[in-house]
């Protein structure tokens, strides 16, 4: 009978991998003796290769981006003539009013359980092969166990109590656990794989989890440990320790070029620890959701795009125009016709100049939500837009090494510990963001939590750190002038649990306030 399910499990996960198949040059078979399956190399990297394609949800800029919407860094702001109004959800995202129904704010909770359904598959069909030989299995079962991790680590951020299911042959229904508890869950499983999972950086550990990205979610865990766990206290210490595995390495370095690591050709990276592999048909979702439906043309690009998301505009005002990660974020100006030169006109017969302020003019309801110009708003430019490129291939690093600086920057600063080093930390990210002949006025002479949170706002733009950001900055509650009048109630801290789940499952309890 375990025979004949474990080739059922196959077949579900072919069925899957079929879907989307991967494009890190795996095979996938369609039928596989459960007995043999899994002697080469190649037969255990198509059996997890899911884990890897999977990360194209981490991928930054693609709709509905609720980790960016929610925050004063971003909005989606409903078009003059309603493209982007959606039943109201991004309005609902910006003015702090999502509920159990809001696409948006459900989409990690369904997305998340969705992936750890199947990682949970994947490691049952690791745990029960007897193809795979006993010695093996640590090295790959810790490779899915690191991706399971980060789903509940998505999961632990944006909800909190959520259900904690890892065993694939248990059919019953889960109740919701503790948001502590399930952190303590992560946390063990993150201890137990961060020294047996692999901890090359090379081509062949390029997209993959790694010693690196298991580092760095355990500093994260540390990082944030106040907010999600906090009867265990602050674990800044801790954070210092992972962020120090990373750095003495040896691994990893800064890019000279703040801007190549966000190229069309960014593989060869040197700052990213874990990266969403794309390409042109698996593509970097970023053209198709900020670019206004002309942007293509002034950029050399074919085809159109869907002018949704842009940039919050005191956001972008807060940037020091001498940096270089102002227009290295942010597509802002005029758009011009590349065979006349001339500014290219909109289908309301205006010019094509995307402005950093973002206006309210019409149909303008009680709340205050109305539409804007098409061309309102400064545009997500932080990864290359390829001339000629019908789609874009960039690679996505979901965790890099400039965030490690950060960090350790932020923890020493908490702990009233080595200013100096805290300093040099941001410096160096400043270094490169900043020409050298004012590097005299642009460098710290010293750091606050203050200078650190605007750090990581300028460093991190577009990189779905902004939420996670204002909650431990004691920022994300704030009122935000212009779309936000009033400040949020604290149970907006988490997201609620999708109505649909409850409905599926009663032994699921909704956050409190929803």
């Amino acid at each position: 009978m375990k025979k004949l399910t474990l080739y059922f499990a196959l077949m579900m996960l072919m069925g899957l991998l079929t879907v989307r198949c991967t494009n890190l040059d795996e095979e996938v078979y369609s039928q596989m003796p459960t007995d043999s399956y899994g002697t080469n190399e190649a037969e255990i990297n198509s059996l997890i290769a899911p884990i890897y394609t999977r990360l194209r949800d981490f991928n930054c800029v693609g709709s509905p981006a609720p980790k960016e919407n929610c925050t004063d860094m971003s909005v989606t702001p409903t078009r003059r003539g309603g493209d982007w109004w959606d039943g109201g959800a991004y309005k609902e995202m910006t003015t702090g009013t999502w509920n159990h129904k809001t696409s948006a704010a459900i989409r990690i909770y369904n997305d998340s359980y969705s992936r750890i359904t199947n990682f949970n598959q994947i490691v049952y069909l690791i745990e029960q092969s007897k193809a795979i030989p006993e010695a093996d299995k640590p090295k790959y079962l810790s490779q899915v166990r690191a991706a399971r991790a980060q789903r509940y680590i998505e999961l632990i951020d944006c909800y909190g109590n959520v259900p904690l299911v890892y065993d694939f042959t248990d059919l019953s229904k889960p109740g919701t656990k503790t948001r502590k508890e399930v952190y303590e869950w992560t946390l063990k499983e993150l201890n137990e794989i961060k020294d047996v999972i692999r901890d090359d950086v090379s081509a062949s550990s390029y997209g993959k989890f790694t010693k690196g990205s298991v580092y760095f979610m355990l500093a994260k865990m540390y990082l944030n440990a106040e907010i999600w766990n906090p009867t265990g206290g602050p674990k800044w210490q801790e954070c210092i320790a992972a962020c120090d595995v990373i750095l003495n390495s040896g691994k990893y370095s800064l890019e000279p070029n703040w801007k190549e690591q966000f190229s069309a050709a960014n593989e060869n990276s040197k700052e990213a620890i874990l990266v969403a592999v794309n390409s042109i048909t698996s593509s970097f979702p970023s053209r198709g959701y900020t670019l206004h439906y002309l942007d293509p043309k002034a950029l050399g690009l074919p085809g159109s795009a869907n002018n949704g998301i842009c940039a919050m505009p005191d956001y972008v005002k807060s940037f020091d125009t001498d940096d270089k990660r102002y227009l290295g974020s942010f597509l802002i100006g005029p758009m011009l016709d590349p065979t006349t030169g001339v500014v290219i006109t909109t289908a309301h017969s205006r010019p094509l100049i995307h402005t950093v302020d973002v206006t309210i003019k019409y149909s303008i309801d009680a709340d205050g939500w109305g539409q804007v110009e098409q061309e309102d708003g400064a545009r997500c430019n932080k990864w290359e837009f390829k001339k000629g490129a019908t789609a874009m291939e960039n690679d996505c690093a979901i965790y890099r090494l400039a965030d490690v600086y950060l960090m350790k920057a932020e923890c020493l600063v908490r702990l009233g510990q080595n200013n100096t080093e805290a300093t040099r930390l941001v410096n160096e990210l400043r270094k490169r963001a900043f020409d050298p002949v004012l590097h005299a006025t642009k460098l710290k002479t010293a750091v606050t939590l203050d200078d650190i949170y605007k750090e990581r706002r300028f460093e991190l733009a577009w990189e779905n750190w902004g939420r996670q950001d204002m909650i431990r900055f004691g920022t994300f509650l704030n009122a935000i002038p212009g779309w936000r009048p009033n400040a949020l109630p604290a149970f907006r801290l988490l997201f609620p649990i999708p109505f649909t789940a409850i409905d599926a499952n009663p032994n699921l309890t909704q956050n409190p306030g929803y």
